[in-house]
């Protein structure tokens, strides 16, 4: 399952992530989205789990929980069109 994860802290780093969600299942993989210009921290991410059971219990833990000073926004994240 593909998770959209927002409101980050610009300071956060992919391990850091992929560490907080290891704690609920197996993470595929994690990408902080940035800016292609500055190489700034856009302050969302995009981590894939392949337990859609794990990835749910991950999002229903950790949506609205405080990381770094900032409360997380994470969901399933929406297919592009």
């Amino acid at each position: 399952m593909n998770i959209y994860i927002g409101n980050l802290n610009y300071r956060v780093k992919e391990p850091e992530l992929q560490q907080i969600l290891e704690e609920y299942g197996t993470v595929d993989s994690v990408k902080i989205i940035k800016d292609r210009e500055t190489n700034r921290s856009k302050g969302f991410a995009f981590a894939e789990m392949p337990n859609a059971a794990e990835a749910q219990n991950a999002i229903k833990e950790l949506s609205g929980a405080e990381y770094e000073g900032r409360s997380l926004v994470i969901r399933e994240a929406n297919p592009r069109h």
